[in-house]
């Protein structure tokens, strides 16, 4: 028997050290907790995603009673998907609003929003930055395949 060890490349930042499109996309992703509908969890999460073509689109959680809801991640792919089909993704930033203010440490998307990012990433064919914020800490993965080890992918 072998032991495979996976590790991921995080980089830790502050919102300072943010370039100025890091820090619009951190800024429009806060904006996004705002049209949040998380009456159950109320942990509001926003989204913010710029593709290849310069545009930038938000999305924020959505939940219901029958806690079939949509992730912010997701609601803001599927509206690029929707509407701007076959423009790849460079970056998306994610935070979240619970209790009064902004998480302290920062979010990483669920296991179902890494999937899907996955998928818009391949289509892409180039790595998609994934920024985590949170009150002042920001986490940056290169590529969505770094917060989702041992993925099926073709490129």
């Amino acid at each position: 028997m072998t032991e495979l060890k996976i590790t991921a490349k995080i980089q830790v930042y502050s919102y300072i050290e943010l370039n100025e499109t890091q820090k619009k996309l951190v800024d429009m992703a806060r904006e996004a907790t705002k049209n949040s509908y998380a009456p159950y969890s109320n942990f509001n999460v926003g989204a913010a995603i710029l593709l290849d073509n310069g545009v930038i689109i938000k999305g924020s959680n959505q939940e219901n009673a029958a806690f079939a809801g949509t992730c912010a991640e997701r609601s803001a792919i599927y509206n690029a998907g929707a509407n701007y089909p076959g423009i790849g993704i460079q970056m998306i930033a994610v935070t979240a609003f619970t209790r009064g203010s902004f998480v302290k440490e920062p979010c990483a998307p669920c296991g179902v929003c890494r999937q899907a990012l996955l998928e818009f990433e391949k289509n892409a064919s180039h790595p998609m930055k994934v920024l985590m914020a949170g009150e002042d800490t920001v986490y940056e993965a290169e590529s969505i395949t770094d917060l989702l080890p041992l993925c099926f992918k073709e490129f």
